[in-house]
């Protein structure tokens, strides 16, 4: 009998332990918002509010619209990755308090990549922290002025009229073609140019090292790459101890051998191109201040820098690693999000013919004032391409979200009898939704609907401060943005000169989100014709 109860006991105890064990682990992490009342929807044990998206039921924008979506009424809502709880900001007016006027407690990214794993990738932008970051941005900020993109504006122009040059040797009536692998090739080919110094045409030699390192580097859809940044994501330690890369070494030595051959030779040689590695070198050898400019800006979307990009002296010396570290991350930001951008500009424009149609007279008046030939200011005087552009932007943001780590405690103040203080304790992550944000109908009537007139003279002056964030927000917003923009317009003025975009039978009417891929892209593809202007066969 007693040998009966004991079994029994241990069977209880272990019940017991497991119930306890399973609770303390598996539940207990999913009620740290509610214990502080913050609305935070229905987490799933282990996985938090990422399980659809794990499993590929729901594309990575649609699950930040999603969370933002938990409380409509509120400042801000809670939500899990995975173990890890963020504090979603929804409120404009509390992403304007932390993002900028706070900045200082929270002035960093989330560093997910350990820097012994990726030593290189140590050292980009993105990734650094606190003072570190400060330098490499007051270092880097005066390269990417308005005039300084004036400046580049040649070799990108050049590019572009590169690019339509291929396709205006073609035969066919109506040119097929899936959009994303063909602007890859125009973003590859201008970072090439700008910021490597290097001069290719890969819609002539597709296979060019250059375009495959590029296809490798910024290869986040594949099984192995999720994986990895699963690890990376869950659990640092281990992908630090397993020496984890995110990049093969091959890519790395590839970009390395190609900036450090490019700076010798430029030094031997005295030679000088208008592009980033020289704006780098000039900084090295010189020092420079950031010096505001009376050219004319790149457009609505454009961030304005903070003074800490304004900070009259460089602070560090801008090594090799330096300068292959940013034009590395240059060619990451560059490759995939800006052809993205691109692409989605054009299913819009084939969708909505009557704003391409609008966009090509632009086009036709302005390609006739300056007699055939481009200038950067006749491109920034076009008002309806930035509208254009700028609605593509609001749609279709490249990053759906952006996040800040807390560096100490802080207290969110309540606003309304419905609130209580929040506290924030040190590294605790918030992260600002800008995906919903920008289709939420209290700041875009008919949020899905693509409609270029929001951003008009009269309608833009009403769009609410810090509801409109297709780069970001604060001092660390993309530092990129101008150079973005200019690739973006330019392309399209060149190209649209030449061809209209129409939809052909592979075209997918209304375009679905690819719920496979962690970056925003179409689930079919951007498959969409062009046809020469001025021709009526079909």
């Amino acid at each position: 009998m007693s040998n009966i109860i004991s079994a029994n006991m241990i069977w209880i105890l272990s019940a017991i332990t497991v119930f306890v064990s399973f609770y303390w682990f598996l539940i207990c992490p999913y009620k740290h918002w509610t214990k502080r009342g913050v609305a935070q929807g229905n987490p799933v044990p282990i996985f938090g509010h990422m399980l659809s998206t794990i499993l590929r039921k729901q594309s990575f924008s649609e699950m930040i619209q999603m969370v933002y979506n938990i409380a409509p009424d509120s400042r801000y809502c809670g939500m899990y990755q995975f173990f890890q709880p963020l504090l979603v900001l929804r409120d404009p007016e509390l992403i304007k308090q932390i993002t900028v006027k706070d900045f200082d407690y929270f002035m960093n990214h989330r560093g997910f990549i350990p820097a012994d794993c990726e030593p290189l990738w140590g050292k980009i932008l993105i990734l650094l922290t606190n003072q570190k970051w400060k330098d490499m941005r007051n270092t880097l900020s005066p390269a990417f002025t308005s005039s300084k993109m004036k400046y580049m504006f040649a070799l990108i122009s050049e590019s572009a009229q590169q690019f339509t040059g291929h396709f205006l040797r073609k035969s066919e009536n109506v040119i097929t073609i899936e959009m994303k692998d063909t602007f890859t090739r125009f973003t590859n080919d201008v970072i090439a140019n700008t910021a490597f110094g290097v001069e290719i045409d890969s819609l002539e030699d597709r296979n060019n090292e250059f375009y495959l390192m590029g296809k490798e580097a910024t290869n986040f859809g594949g099984f192995m790459q999720f994986v990895k940044f699963l690890t990376f994501l869950i659990f640092p330690k281990l992908a630090k101890y397993l020496k984890i890369t995110f990049f093969s070494k091959k890519v790395g030595k590839f970009f390395t051998k190609i900036i450090k051959d490019n700076i010798a030779n430029r030094e031997k040689h005295g030679i000088v191109r208008p592009d980033m590695i020289h704006l780098l070198l000039e900084a090295r050898k010189n020092g420079w201040k950031y010096e505001e400019s009376e050219t004319l800006d790149t457009g609505f979307a454009t961030v304005k820098e903070s003074n800490i990009g304004k900070i009259a002296t460089v602070k560090q010396k801008i090594t090799d690693e330096d300068i292959i570290a940013q034009a590395i991350i240059f060619f990451v930001g560059g490759f995939d999000p800006v052809s993205s951008i691109m692409s989605f500009m054009s299913y819009e424009l084939a969708a909505n013919p009557d704003v391409q149609e609008k966009l090509h007279l632009e086009i036709d008046k302005t390609f006739k004032t300056c007699e055939g030939k481009l200038t950067y200011e006749a491109l920034i005087e076009m008002k309806y391409m930035d509208m254009v552009v700028s609605e593509t932007l609001r749609l279709w943001p490249p990053n759906g979200m952006t996040d800040r780590v807390s560096s100490t405690s802080y207290v969110i103040e309540p606003k309304d009898p419905t609130e209580k203080p929040l506290q924030l304790e040190k590294g605790d992550l918030v992260m600002v939704p800008i995906f919903g944000i920008h289709r939420n109908p209290k700041y875009f009537p008919e949020p899905n609907r693509f409609d270029p007139e929001r951003f008009n003279d009269e309608h833009k002056v009403n769009i609410k401060p810090y509801t409109y964030l297709p780069f970001g927000t604060g001092p660390r917003n993309c530092i990129g943005s101008r150079l973005a923009l200019l690739e973006i317009k330019t392309l399209f003025f060149h190209f649209l000169s030449k061809f209209q975009i129409i939809p052909v039978e592979k075209t997918q009417i209304p375009l679905r989100i690819n719920r496979k891929s962690f970056n925003i892209t179409a689930e079919n593809g951007f498959w969409l014709g062009l046809k020469q202007r001025g021709s009526d066969k079909l």
